[in-house]
């Protein structure tokens, strides 16, 4: 049984470093690296380099990666960010429950290392179709599908300190953004108000040498939850009336969004308000835009906002605003588990008002949806309800 077990994890080994040779032969467009891709080379090199070394000194190949876990997250008080610890995880070749994730990780970092001296870019679901492939003598593959390969990507990221897009990956299109703002988005020159009704589909990657802020006639910035939210406010223009930028991310905002919305907020000096649910998700999206996000909490310089504020439904609202008994949603077992974690994330234990709004919530048992608003209005929402809470300075810290 164990013969099996050390043989079946040679083949995983080879098909690995199989893998790494061929890609080495074939012809490769040779390009000039840029300064940021020479480091970000060394970096992958690096790290091959040193599991050869320690496989040529007689110890078990390995990588250290620094965990993401809870355990390894802690609330940078001064700074109002989530921030990783030091912790790390060990992966060895000849451990049964790591070879293949050590195998993935190598494999990820041989792939981004060919697509730097390509000059060429890829989706991270193109990362995963690049490298699948059914490992030599064996029936398994190297990824089963793309949830196994998305949190390899990230941990390469951050062994490395690299990010996603210096590994030339990027993510597709998710989130929107309409007013009066001029950039220039690689090499093009467009006003985010004149680029169709939708507005301007925000990339992945928006770091200031691929997206470059010109102008703009903006006092605040107002990032809703949803895309159907998002065509209300556009198709009343509300950003027109009240001088703004609006921002949507599709539920959980993306990474591009949440870096576009640090950028504006930093490089502009305009504040940021957050339309969202009065429910645990609505809630976590806030954290994750104001403090950052657990998982990617190696991000949060670049991508929290600190200064954010929470605009949203509150349970007060069922009442203040008058909604019927309709539009109430039952809090199912799942929505009060979560609140309470909320609860207790440092970020909010010490919050008074937080803690109201969470107890309310959960007294109350029901959740309210920001569409719930359109029972009264289709345009209550844009014409009454933000307005308000705008001319009240009615929000959650």
């Amino acid at each position: 049984m164990a013969k099996r077990k050390v043989k079946r994890l040679k083949k995983i080994s080879a098909s690995s470093s199989g893998r790494a040779s061929a890609e080495t032969k074939e012809k490769s467009t040779s390009v000039k690296l840029s300064p940021k891709d020479k480091k970000t080379m060394s970096s992958l090199v690096g790290l091959a380099n040193g599991v050869a070394k320690t496989a040529k000194v007689g110890r078990v190949p390995n990588v250290d990666i620094p965990s993401r876990s809870l355990s390894n997250v802690k609330f940078n008080k001064s700074q109002k960010i989530v921030e990783m610890g030091s912790g790390k995880n060990r992966r060895e070749l000849f451990n049964l429950s790591q070879a293949k994730s050590f195998m993935q990780t190598i494999l990820v970092g041989s792939g981004c290392k060919k697509l730097i001296e390509q000059g060429k870019t890829t989706s991270i679901r193109g990362l995963y179709y690049l490298l699948k492939h059914t490992i030599a003598g064996t029936k398994e593959h190297t990824f089963d599908d793309q949830g196994d390969c998305d949190p390899i990507i990230e941990d390469v990221e951050v062994t490395l300190d690299s990010l996603r897009e210096e590994l030339h990956l990027y993510a597709s299109n998710r989130g929107n953004m309409m007013g009066d703002l001029t950039l220039i988005d690689n090499g093009v020159e467009l006003n985010c108000s004149r680029v169709g009704r939708n507005g301007y589909s925000i990339p992945s990657i928006v770091e200031p040498d691929i997206v470059k802020f010109v102008k703009h006639n903006a006092k605040f910035i107002l990032h809703v939850e949803k895309d159907t939210v998002f065509s209300r406010f556009v198709e009343d223009e509300f950003w027109k009336k009240h001088k703004c930028i609006l921002t949507h991310g599709s539920g959980q905002p993306p990474r591009g969004v949440r870096r576009l919305l640090n950028r504006m907020h930093k490089e502009f000096k305009l504040p940021i308000y957050c339309l969202l649910d009065n429910d645990p998700w609505g809630y976590y999206i806030y954290s994750v835009i104001k403090q950052g996000s657990i998982n990617l909490a190696y991000e949060s310089q670049r991508m929290a906002i600190p200064n954010a504020r929470f605009m949203g439904l509150r349970s007060k609202d069922f009442e203040r605003c008058g909604l019927s008994d309709s539009v109430k949603i039952k809090l199912s077992d799942t929505d009060k588990k979560r609140a309470k974690q909320i609860a207790n994330y440092p970020w909010f234990e010490n919050k008074k008002p937080w803690q109201k709004e969470i107890d309310i919530m959960l007294q109350n048992d029901f959740k309210l949806e920001v569409e719930a608003l359109i029972s009264l209005d289709i345009s209550y929402v844009t014409e009454q309800y933000v307005p308000s809470r705008l001319q009240d300075r009615d929000f959650l810290d």
